[in-house]
């Protein structure tokens, strides 16, 4: 039984220590994880290519719509009901996840 519980309360202690040292993208006062920025950037990719495919020159993504989303991870909401919001999500949408993977980008935290 103590070797169950000191297995369990280890697995409990690295559980938290990842979480702890996840990497956190930051936009002004807001920090994000790398897991929601990349589903963002999924989320305008898919937006730019339905704009291309209606019009080739609509290369710009509704952020609005990108808000609107229900497949937007609830992190974002806080961001989405600021002032300037669009400007922060389009700053989010250009992360070079490759080189935030491996913190070298100023914007990317936590490794």
């Amino acid at each position: 039984m103590k070797t169950i519980l000191s297995i369990a309360l280890m697995v409990l202690a690295l559980c938290l220590v990842s979480e702890a040292q996840a990497v956190k993208v930051q936009e002004g006062d807001f920090f994000f994880s790398l897991e929601s920025v990349k589903k963002l950037q999924e989320l305008t990719a898919e937006g730019s290519n339905v704009n291309r495919m209606q019009n080739p020159r609509l290369t710009s993504t509704s952020f609005a719509s990108v808000c609107a989303n229900p497949s937007l991870p609830q992190e974002f909401m806080p961001l989405c009901m600021k002032r300037g919001a669009s400007m922060s999500l389009s700053r989010l949408a250009a992360v070079p996840m490759d080189i935030c993977e491996i913190c070298a980008f100023a914007a990317c935290t936590g490794c």
